[in-house]
């Protein structure tokens, strides 16, 4: 539980308001608290709050002097500007596009032109030469950033992310007045003046504090953003961070696709390794200092080295002391909060930079979850990272710069090599976003976000591939891949009141395959996973045949290439493995904690293990796989006995390490008790003992002799998943996957439900775990109900069928 918003009252010693003591216009940043949103802005409020609230609890942040809301008001009345653009602004439609952009461009040319005045040029010029000599001495050590604080910004509900400007590397006092000048400038950008007129601010109430802090040398090093939710789906119990070389406004900008993390809080808590998920980020370009005086240029973008981008841009060491540090920040302001951090790379050490209310996720309704999904399938054109979690459609649109925005139409889908704040005034009439760059944490995808547009960033070519007036449709609602799908398809949104289903007598749980659905649908009602199919995490996270990794030297040269591309992060391939492996799982495994989570060890077949990279090596040419080497069998192979051993390490890892212990396997395809009992102790030789720690091992009920014969099965397991479509196969003899039988397939055949109703019995007969987890309940809902009725204990159902199973059996009893 997060406590209250608390604040530091503002120092005694503070000047009040509208006196003429020169502190009124610029105060040091640590004599600035919470309480004084008003008077420096919430940016620089923030970062006084942590200076003298949280210092002391290993949050570090660079100090500095704010000027503040007077100052700018003094400035705007001695200079005469006050009045000029207020009449200005009263006259403007910002609808208007063309009309915005010239006034806006006006306004910023007359404040930026205009001498300070004269009281707050002395002030500045006084607070900057001590800061300049209470820092280290050095050439390195005189570079300053110049950010903007708005006194409307970073409320609860409003972010005004990235609306104003900030300069960087800015060197010396005169330097340093001339950018004060432009932040004040850039209270009137086009984006600013839209976004005010939108969210209902008046333009005369706002003011602009100017924040200058000492640099962060993240030049050197690395930096970013992060969050202490997930950005998609909402998930509390995580911080999201992302990261890359160089200064963390390339990443803001969304000018690089950075790394991301995701730290599982309960684990991070415990002091366990709680990493649950990785991206390497392309990070194809870097944000460094640069004194080209020539063009006035203070920082430049340059290439990243190829073994950069190959490598993570933070150490799990890092990552696990910026979530910690994220931990504490929210404790602290007692809501989820965006932050922006930087490392040092003179020293190593790790800062905070910003501090902000996060405004768009945690104030979702609480219990009312909503799922878009698209109606049929289309070729998919593009793919990056989604954005938002719902589907737009429309004709595509092309922009080089907002400079054309008069060309957009409402409903026209945005396509740019990047976008940033600039863009608003155009992102709200979109029905999506695509671009070639940027991450989950740009400004772009912050304002995405709050307009409720999905978005779809970091495609890498999405302007070049897709043309002009081509009609398609942008879907952000399958997991954290983004899709630009040919043509126009329909859609339909369900909206679901999870506090409003009424109680039930059987367990419902969910079916999942794909980890980046995980954080998602966990808010969904459910006793848990019932099913989590490690495949889908070998084929989609991994895509190498585990064989092949043991031994790449002897694979093929094509093979040995795709190996070393894909495991540069890694230490060793087989590094590579079991690290993506377990973070697949543990994704799925943090989301429902406590509740259990049922893993099935690989059911590939031999035809889809050949499938793989490197695969066709390693497997053989099967007339059957569907009934040949699978399951249990390979598991005690010789020849598959080091793949499994990787299996059995990244369960290891979830259950020991990260103490994911709500985790459970189950075994599929058994054909005999001798392997049951064999795939049992073949686990218990890797540390996944049977009763350890209350780890639980159940096998898959999917061949007629588990049911007919299940007490001698039941004595090595702790109980039953039914797999209804390979039941059925093998009852009926029907292939599946034929089209010419496939008429005959159905899962309520009597004899199929005989099967089912031993399995049950035999389970409720010894007091095991019995449940089904085939698709049969989740296309049938009338056999939903039979199965509860002959006393089944789980229900495993897809995510988009598990409402209406609900409301369909409830208030029914067993008999």
């Amino acid at each position: 539980m997060m406590t209250q918003l608390t604040t530091r009252p503002a120092p005694a010693t503070a000047p009040a308001l509208g006196s003429n003591d020169p502190g009124d216009l610029v105060l040091p940043l640590e004599s600035v608290g919470l309480d004084d949103l008003a008077r420096v802005g919430g940016k620089n409020a923030s970062l006084g709050e942590m200076l003298g609230a949280l210092a002391d609890l290993g949050v570090r942040v660079p100090g500095g002097i704010a000027t503040t809301a007077d100052a700018f008001r003094l400035h705007m009345a001695a200079t005469g500007l006050t009045d000029e653009i207020s009449a200005q602004l009263a006259q403007l439609d910002v609808e208007d596009t063309t009309a915005l952009a010239r006034v806006g461009a006006r306004i910023r040319e007359r404040v930026e032109n205009a001498p300070l005045a004269p009281e707050l040029e002395d002030a500045v010029r006084r607070a900057f030469a001590r800061l300049e000599q209470d820092g280290p001495a050095g050439a390195d050590a005189a570079s300053f950033a110049v950010r903007s604080s708005a006194t409307a910004e970073d409320l609860p509900d409003a972010s005004f992310a990235g609306q104003q400007d900030t300069y960087l590397n800015v060197r010396g006092i005169d330097a340093v007045l001339d950018a004060v000048r432009k932040v004040f400038a850039s209270l009137f950008t086009d984006r600013a003046i839209a976004y005010r007129v939108h969210h209902g601010f008046l333009h005369d109430e706002v003011a602009i504090s100017v924040g200058i802090q000492r640099m962060v040398r993240s030049d050197l090093a690395s930096a970013g953003v992060m969050f202490t939710l997930d950005t998609e789906s909402g998930f509390e119990d995580a911080v999201f961070i992302t990261s890359a070389h160089g200064l963390g406004e390339g990443v803001v900008q969304g000018a690089v696709d950075p790394d991301e993390f995701t730290v599982h809080k309960p684990g991070l808590r415990a002091g366990r390794p709680a990493i649950v998920r990785r991206h390497l980020g392309g990070k194809d370009r870097k944000m460094v200092f640069t004194d080209d005086a020539r063009v006035g240029r203070t920082t430049a973008f340059e290439p990243t080295e190829p073994a950069e981008r190959g490598r993570f841009s933070l150490s799990d060491r890092e990552v696990a002391e910026l979530a910690r540090i994220a931990l504490v920040i929210e404790e602290h302001y007692g809501r989820p909060m965006d932050i922006e951090w930087g490392k040092d790379g003179a020293d190593g050490t790790l800062h905070i930079l910003q501090a902000r209310p996060e405004t768009v996720v945690s104030r979702r309704a609480a219990g009312t979850i909503e799922r878009h999904r698209r109606v049929g399938e289309a070729p998919v054109l593009v793919e990056g990272r989604a954005i938002g979690q719902r589907i737009g459609k429309g004709a595509v649109r092309r922009l080089e710069d907002p400079s054309r925005m008069h060309d957009f139409r409402p409903g026209d889908v945005l396509v740019a090599s990047m976008t940033d704040p600039d863009w608003e005034p155009i992102m709200k009439r979109a029905a999506a976003i695509v671009t070639d760059r940027g991450g989950r944490t740009c400004h772009a995808a912050i304002i995405a976000r709050e307009l409720g547009i999905p978005a779809v960033v970091g495609t890498g070519d999405a302007s070049r591939l897709l043309e002009d007036g081509r009609e398609v449709t942008v879907s952000c609602a399958d997991g954290e891949t983004g899709l630009v799908l040919e043509g126009l398809l329909e859609t339909d949104v369900e909206t679901i009141e999870v506090g409003e289903l009424p109680e039930i007598d059987v367990d419902l749980m969910l079916n999942l395959a794909n980890p980046d659905l995980a954080l998602s649908v966990a808010a969904l009602p459910s006793a848990g996973v019932g099913l989590a199919r490690m495949e889908f995490v070998i084929n989609r996270q991994i895509g190498i045949h585990p064989l092949a990794l043991l031994d790449p030297e002897h694979q093929s040269t094509g093979v040995q290439e795709q190996i070393e591309r894909a495991t540069s992060a890694d230490a060793s391939p087989r590094e590579f493995f079991v690290r993506r492996l377990a973070e697949g799982v543990a994704t799925i495994a943090a989301a429902f904690a406590p509740r259990p989570v049922i893993v099935r060890l690989s059911d590939f077949k031999s035809n889809e293990y050949a499938g793989l990279v490197g695969g066709e090596v390693f497997e053989p040419d099967e007339e059957n796989p569907m009934i040949g080497f699978r399951g249990a069998s390979r598991y005690l192979s010789e020849q598959f006995a080091e793949a499994f051993a990787l299996e059995c390490e990244a369960l290891r890892r979830v259950r020991e390490d990260m103490g994911l212990e709500n985790l459970r396997i189950m075994i599929p395809f058994v054909r005999t008790p001798d392997e049951a009992r064999g795939v049992v102790g073949r686990l218990a030789s890797h540390g996944l003992e049977r009763g350890k720690d209350g780890l639980q091992i159940v096998m898959m009920c999917e061949i007629p002799a588990n049911a007919l014969n299940a007490p001698a099965f039941l004595e090595h397991v702790d109980g039953f998943s039914i797999g209804s479509n390979d039941l059925t196969q093998l009852t009926l003899g029907i292939d599946r996957d034929s089209a010419l039988v496939a008429d005959s397939f159905d899962e309520r055949d009597p004899a199929v439900l005989q099967l089912i109703d031993l399995a049950i019995r035999a389970c409720r007969e010894r007091g095991k775990y019995v449940g089904i987890c085939g698709q049969a309940p989740s296309d049938h809902p009338e056999l939903a109900e039979r199965l509860r009725r002959a006393g089944i204990g789980s229900i495993s159902l897809n995510p988009d069928t598990v409402v209406d199973t609900w409301m369909r059996i409830a208030g029914q009893k067993v008999s």
